[in-house]
């Protein structure tokens, strides 16, 4: 990095994560409005989702290995940059087959963030911090969900007087609550504005991460895209954790995509409601990963976390399938979210500690396997919801039930040993791009004495 206070970097990091993820959260309260405006199905509302993260599943590695190459910097630049063109295109969209092809769109642009911020972590903390980063991570990611759904549902409620031709471009629709006229378009105004903003910080004041000696080294080690994601399931001390994250992924999209619609249809709520439940959701997940995910990992360990998180999802999802009343629902949705937050810190922080390639490599196959659970999840609980409301809920009970069995057979704690350093600082200051990372059995305190 350069001489630029890395506290600045990572505070701008951390706003260009809040803002994306405020968009995705934006999105989440109005998609029931859109089917009913659109006059869609339930599959149509889990193709309008799952086509978003089919794109991030096939173009996030590609970005992941390009921010090893390049470095971050401009990898994110594109990212920010995109996300703000597509959600213009979304605002604008007149039907549902225009509004896939820029959910297409954002999924290809915007799945250059979200690796390649990871990586940035990556590149500057330590093995022992990294956790406590990918908390921070995880809390201005939380940030944006818990802001996004309320800024999403009251934002509809706005309709200004606007030009004759501007107001033709905007989806206005009928409130499924209360009756009331409500724009669909605005809220999506409102995050690529956000993100415009953030271009000249990324620009001017964000310093690279990545060395030029580290991108040469990264540079001729790479395979093709898609070797890389077939290796990936095949064998190293990763190929587990692939599986663990589209499992994670698949459980939690199937959930996001019908519980809005589930709402609607059975208790009638609407944008603004929706908004304010999502965002209560949010805030729990700011709690436990800004605060209490470090000392919990420090406490415990990533893979007994892991573990207990997906046992707390288990029963979240249970709940939300034989409550019968909007607060049971709420209580049950608090309890899975308790779960889910443990989950995507653990298992990007068990990836990155047990890579073997590039840091911005190893967590865009990461993200893609991510991606392609949220690609499948919300297919299938789309499809699932024109069968039976609640299937899409005892599907992901019994997703995760699998992942803990499974983490509990496979996964087992490890140390980290990095190659010998030339002197004292060498062993944090190492190229995190460039560096050998593998299991070992004696303890690190140990470790660190026989050296």
């Amino acid at each position: 990095m350069t001489s630029k206070s890395p506290s600045v970097a990572i505070s701008i990091l951390l706003f260009v994560l809040v803002i994306v993820m405020l968009g995705f959260g934006i999105v989440m309260p109005l998609m029931p409005s859109f089917i009913t405006h659109f006059g869609a199905s339930g599959s149509q509302l889990g193709l309008m989702m799952a086509v978003y993260s089919l794109m991030q599943f096939l173009f996030a590695p590609f970005w992941g290995r390009l921010s090893d190459r390049i470095g971050r910097k401009p990898v994110l630049l594109i990212g920010i940059a995109g996300y703000s063109i597509a959600f213009i295109m979304q605002a604008i969209s007149p039907n549902i087959w225009v509004f896939i092809a820029a959910r297409t769109v954002a999924g290809i642009l915007s799945s250059a963030t979200l690796p390649t911020a990871t990586a940035y972590v990556a590149d500057t903390t330590s093995l022992e911090r990294r956790s406590g980063g990918m908390g921070l991570m995880g809390a201005a990611m939380g940030v944006g969900m818990i802001f996004g759904p309320f800024l999403g549902g009251v934002l509809t409620k706005w309709n200004p007087i606007l030009p004759a031709w501007l107001a033709g471009l905007m989806q206005v629709t009928t409130d499924a609550s209360s009756g009331a006229a409500i724009n669909l378009s605005i809220p999506f105004f409102f995050s690529a504005f956000l993100a415009l903003l953030l271009i000249p910080f990324i620009i001017f004041v964000l310093p690279e991460s990545l060395a030029t000696s580290a991108r040469e080294k990264v540079r001729g080690r790479q395979a093709s895209q898609f070797s890389q994601l077939w290796q990936a399931v095949r064998r190293g001390p990763t190929a587990f954790l692939f599986v663990m994250a589209f499992l994670v992924a698949f459980a939690m999209s199937n959930m996001e995509s019908v519980l809005g619609l589930y709402a609607q249809d059975r208790y009638a709520i609407g944008p603004s409601q929706l908004g304010i439940w999502m965002g209560v959701i949010g805030i729990l997940s700011v709690i436990q990963q800004g605060i209490l995910f470090a000392p919990l990992v420090r406490r415990f360990g990533e893979e007994r976390l892991m573990q207990t998180g997906l046992a707390i999802s288990v029963v979240g999802f249970i709940g939300m399938a034989v409550m019968p009343s909007l607060w049971g629902l709420f209580a049950s949705t608090g309890i899975y979210i308790i779960g889910s937050t443990l989950l995507g810190p653990t298992v990007n922080t068990l990836i990155s500690k047990r890579a073997t390639t590039g840091q911005g490599t190893a967590l865009g196959l990461g993200n893609s396997f991510q991606s392609l659970g949220r690609t499948v999840g919300p297919l299938w609980a789309g499809f699932s919801y024109d069968i039976y409301p609640t299937l899409s809920f005892w599907t992901g009970a019994a997703i995760q039930a699998i992942a803990l069995v499974a983490s509990l057979l496979v996964l087992r704690p490890f140390t980290l040993t990095v190659p010998p350093p030339l002197g004292r600082k060498a062993h944090c200051s190492l190229p995190l791009a460039a560096s050998t990372i593998a299991p070992a059995s004696s303890p690190p305190e140990k470790s660190h004495e026989r050296r």
